[in-house]
C-alpha cells in the first residue's frame, strides 16, 4: 500500500469527516435525524465550483461561499419543516436530498446528468487537514456554548426546554444552518478533489452513508464524529482484497458493531486530555510501575 493510495483515504476521511461534524450537530446534538445533507453537499459542491471555475475567484474563498450557499438555501428548508415532529422531519429532508438531486440533472448549465468537468484539482492533504481542524475547534466552542447547551437540551425534552425560556425553533434553524454550512464545504472540497461533479453523487446513498457515521460514532459526540468518519472511511478501502465481497463484509462489521455497542464507539462521551492521563496513569499501574510513576504521569 504505497503513500498516494494512504493519502488519497486521508482525503475522503477527512471530507466525510467535515459533513459527518454537520450532521452530528443536528442529529447527535439537536436530536434531528437528516436524511438530505447529501443535498447540502451538492449546493456546496456546485456552487463552490461555479465561483472558482466561472468567476474565477480563489479556491479558499469559494469553498467558503459555497458552504454559505447551502447555509442559506437551509434557511427556507427549516422554515418550513422544523416545526414537523420526529419522522415527518426526517421523511421532509430525504424529499429536500432527491429533489436537488433532480433539479441539477436537469440542469444543462452544470452539465445536467452527464456531469461537469473540468474543476481544477485544488483539494489536497494539507487543505482538508486545515478545513478538518477549524471545523472541530469550531464544533467544540459551538457545542460548550449557550447555543450548543440549548440544543442539547432540546434534543433531551423539547416540552421542558420551551417551559425553561429556551427558543427552541431559533436554536433549531441555527443548528440546521451550521450543519448545513458544513455539508456544503465538504461538496466543494469533493468537487475540488474529483474535478468532476455529477448529481448521482450526492443521491440518498451519501446521506445514509453519513447518517451510519453518526450514529456508528455515537450521537452527541464529536470524538465519535471523528473516530466513526476515519474508520468507516477507511473500513471499505482496507477489504480491498475481499473484491465483491468487501462491502458486505463492511454492512456485516458495522452490524455487528451496533448489536455489541448501540450507543456507538464514544456514546456521548469525548475524548479529553485529562482522559488520556487518567488513561495513562491506570495502565501504568496495571504494569505495575509503582504508584509513585503512576502519579507522576
Amino acid at each position: 500500500m504505497d503513500w498516494f493510495y494512504i493519502k488519497g483515504i486521508l482525503l475522503l476521511s477527512g471530507i466525510n469527516l467535515v459533513a459527518v461534524l454537520g450532521l452530528s450537530l443536528l442529529t447527535g446534538f439537536t436530536g434531528l435525524f437528516s436524511f438530505g445533507h447529501a443535498g447540502f453537499m451538492a449546493l456546496g459542491g456546485y456552487a463552490a465550483a461555479y465561483f472558482g471555475t466561472r468567476l474565477g475567484l480563489p479556491f479558499g474563498i469559494a469553498l467558503l461561499l459555497g458552504g454559505l450557499f447551502a447555509g442559506l438555501v437551509s434557511l427556507p428548508i427549516g422554515k418550513l419543516t422544523l416545526r414537523l415532529k420526529g419522522d415527518y422531519f426526517c421523511i421532509a429532508t430525504l424529499g429536500f436530498g432527491e429533489a436537488i438531486r433532480l433539479i441539477l440533472d436537469n440542469v444543462q448549465l452544470f452539465g445536467g446528468a452527464r456531469g461537469w468537468a473540468g474543476i481544477p484539482l485544488n483539494t489536497n492533504l494539507t487543505n482538508v487537514i486545515i478545513v478538518s481542524a477549524v471545523a472541530v475547534l469550531f464544533m467544540v466552542r459551538l457545542i460548550n456554548s449557550r447555543y450548543g447547551r440549548n440544543m442539547i437540551a432540546i434534543r433531551e425534552e423539547e416540552l421542558a426546554a420551551k417551559t425553561i425560556g429556551i427558543d427552541t425553533f431559533r436554536n433549531k434553524m441555527i443548528s440546521l444552518f451550521v450543519s448545513a454550512v458544513y455539508a456544503g464545504v465538504a461538496g466543494g472540497l469533493v468537487a475540488y478533489y474529483t474535478g468532476f461533479l455529477q448529481p448521482k453523487m450526492f443521491g440518498m446513498t451519501k446521506s445514509t452513508e453519513l447518517t451510519i457515521i453518526v450514529i456508528f460514532g455515537g450521537m452527541g459526540s464529536i470524538s465519535g464524529s471523528v473516530l466513526g468518519a476515519l474508520l468507516l472511511t477507511a473500513l471499505p478501502e482496507l477489504l480491498r482484497a475481499f473484491s465483491l465481497w468487501r462491502l458486505v463484509v463492511y454492512g456485516a462489521a458495522v452490524i455487528f458493531i451496533m448489536i455489541s455497542r448501540p450507543e456507538g464507539l464514544m456514546g456521548g462521551r469525548e475524548i479529553t486530555i485529562a482522559g488520556i492521563r487518567r488513561l495513562f496513569r491506570r495502565m501504568l499501574l496495571r504494569l505495575g510501575l509503582g504508584h509513585k510513576k503512576a502519579n507522576e504521569a
